[in-house]
């Protein structure tokens, strides 16, 4: 039982790994798919996803024009074995309708494609609460600088060296909100709804430098 109630114009970080850590993602269509769901399932509308993907592809998704938000999304980020978003509930109930309608249909899709059963996540999923600035801004960084990892195990113990290459690894990474906010082309986040912390994208790739510098995230 969760120890607070979601709660409208309050920012959430939502997370969950796959069932005994396992991948949730083995390949770039996996990724994709999931992003697809992150825009198209955010909905208050009935829609059957599987079936618009079928007729159309992944990409036609995003030109589909969404009414009646659960949620704005603030960032995500999509790794091997896991996922974080931050989000805030636009409507009552939002963000659980949306992260039920979001495992349920990408562990559908998961699961018909390799041939298994059963759960993929491990529970439901699970969500901090960001009740103050200095959290929400740490969030920003933690989710965003996540991939690092993938290209550099040791990057918080190396100091300024190596840094550079390591930001533009970040930024190429495809599976994240960050170029979202360099590029200032939002489709799946929405920063309407959250503090105007990175109104240029000059703001946004400055902060991306001061998070790796101060590597404890």
């Amino acid at each position: 039982m969760r120890k607070f109630i979601f709660s409208e114009g309050e920012y959430y970080h939502l997370y969950n790994r796959g069932v005994e850590k396992r991948n949730i993602f083995t390949s770039p269509s996996e990724y994709k798919r999931f992003c697809a769901y992150l825009y198209l399932l955010n909905t208050e509308e009935n829609i059957r996803p599987s079936d618009i993907i079928s007729d159309h592809g992944v990409q036609y998704v995003f030109s589909i024009k969404r009414n009646r938000p659960l949620v704005a999304i603030g960032a995500y980020c999509l790794m091997p074995n896991h996922f974080h978003i931050l989000a805030t509930p636009l409507v009552e109930g939002g963000i659980a309708k949306f992260m039920q309608r979001l495992q349920t249909a990408y562990t559908m899709y998961f699961n018909e494609k390799h041939k298994r059963s059963g759960s993929l996540f491990q529970g439901t999923y699970k969500a901090r609460h960001a009740d103050n600035d200095n959290y929400l801004k740490y969030l920003y960084a933690y989710i965003h600088l996540n991939p690092a990892k993938l290209f550099d195990t040791k990057w918080k113990n190396r100091g300024v060296s190596g840094l550079k290459k390591l930001k533009q690894q970040v930024i190429k990474y495809s599976y994240s909100s960050i170029n979202e906010y360099i590029s200032l082309k939002h489709t799946i986040t929405d920063p309407v709804h959250f503090p105007k912390y990175f109104e240029k994208s000059a703001d946004f790739d400055s902060q991306i430098s001061f998070w790796l510098s101060n590597n404890d995230m």
